[in-house]
């Protein structure tokens, strides 16, 4: 045979280093080659995931995550766990019990769901109870010292703590005297909230270093992804991937937010005292806030690929607001025209909402309609479309 010519040697070569590469680099992402492929391009690999458990942190931006959520399972005719009868929250504060859902069944008939992300506090075996074995687990947390002040401003006629105290400040310089833990699960959120819907102690010892370390090993056996707020666009873009969604699916509006004018900053004594106030809050988040950036890199195939899928998702949130909204704003409580649009009020918050375009056609409606839903009237929605022959849920505060 004779040799091949020296061009065709070149390129043979190259082909021969780029397969070379290629399953180097399969071994180390711990990846099959089929694999590597679709993901450097961006593709989905495989059917989407529709088995889903989000537990629902307060004051953490995890409306807006119910949203996305609520969209996902209406549009795909997927179920969800809806709390029994009138309520709203899955047994908060209480543990909870897979008896808290509706439509359930007796045990060994119980129904499972594919998506359950209404409020409780976790408890792992009533929840497996309710949901498939291949489900996929994640939450949410943000910076304890912002989702403390969101808690006081939101809950201050609510929380034994707060009610007696001007200021979260003021609170903060001699907690002790406003926080008695006799009051029992109704100050949860008032300390250490976050790691109290977990299913922890929250009045725990934060110096306990043992007890510490093996609750958030906890959290990490449990929950494939946690989300950080304060990175919300990268983590929906990161939990797109692993969920193998569509763009659409994880673009939200801000929901549930509140007004700047309700949001009272601390000084930097209350903030070093909030960190030490709410220590065990602190360490989930430092803990999880350090994994986030590794956990993107090996996701996403590095910074550079996660900038850019950021940038698509606010370019689609910015092209929805234009088609969506009236004035491309949020608005406060005495300018949202639609009742159906108008959010639950609590505390000193002042929780905004939005108003549609005038003129939208019936299916652009409908999708920016369930855009800018909030949260309890989305739950009635879902709720008489599971259970038409059960009495509705009611909102007092529409009616």
């Amino acid at each position: 045979m004779p040799p091949l010519p020296e061009c065709t040697q070149r390129c043979f070569q190259a082909v021969l280093l780029l397969a070379l590469t290629m399953l180097l680099l399969a071994g180390i992402l711990h990846m099959d080659v089929g694999l590597l492929t679709p993901l450097l391009r961006g593709q989905a690999v495989g059917p989407p995931v529709i088995n889903i458990m989000f537990l629902k942190t307060h004051k953490t931006a995890s409306s807006t995550v119910l949203n996305v959520l609520f969209r996902f399972a209406e549009t795909h005719n997927l179920s969800v766990a809806l709390p029994v009868g009138s309520g709203f929250h899955l047994g908060y504060p209480w543990l909870f019990l897979a008896r808290y859902v509706e439509g359930l069944g007796p045990p060994g008939l119980q129904q499972r769901f594919n998506i359950m992300c209404n409020h409780l506090r976790f408890n792992l075996p009533e929840v497996q109870k309710v949901m498939p074995n291949d489900t996929f687990y994640f939450t949410i947390i943000r910076n304890p010292v912002f989702q403390l002040e969101s808690s006081f401003t939101y809950y201050a006629a609510y929380v034994p703590a707060f009610r007696h105290v001007k200021s979260l400040d003021a609170f903060l310089a001699s907690p002790w005297t406003y926080y008695n833990r006799s009051a029992g699960l109704s100050n949860a959120y008032a300390r250490n909230n976050m790691w109290f819907d977990l299913g922890f102690d929250n009045d725990a010892p934060a110096d306990d270093e043992a007890y510490v370390r093996a609750r958030l090993a906890d959290v990490e056996r449990r929950f494939q992804l946690v989300l950080i707020a304060e990175h919300f666009d990268e983590s929906m873009v990161l939990l797109r991937h692993l969920l193998r969604w569509q763009l659409d699916d994880v673009v939200a509006f801000r929901l549930n937010s509140r007004s700047a004018r309700s949001v009272a900053g601390l000084t930097p004594e209350g903030r070093a005292r909030a960190k030490r106030w709410c220590a065990l809050d602190w360490r989930l988040y430092q803990h999880f806030k350090k994994k986030k950036p590794r956990t993107s890199r090996r996701s996403l195939t590095g910074p550079r690929r996660l900038r850019s899928e950021v940038a698509r998702l606010r370019a689609r949130r910015g092209e929805l607001t234009a088609r969506c909204l009236q004035d491309g704003a949020a608005k406060n409580k005495s300018q949202i025209t639609d009742p159906r649009l108008r959010p639950f009020q609590s505390g000193q918050a002042d929780i905004l909402g939005y108003n549609l375009r005038p003129g939208l056609d019936n299916q652009t409606q409908q999708m920016c309609l369930r855009l800018v839903m909030p949260e309890l009237q989305y739950v009635a929605r879902l709720y008489a479309l599971q259970f038409p022959d059960k009495d509705p849920k009611r909102i007092p505060f529409l009616e």
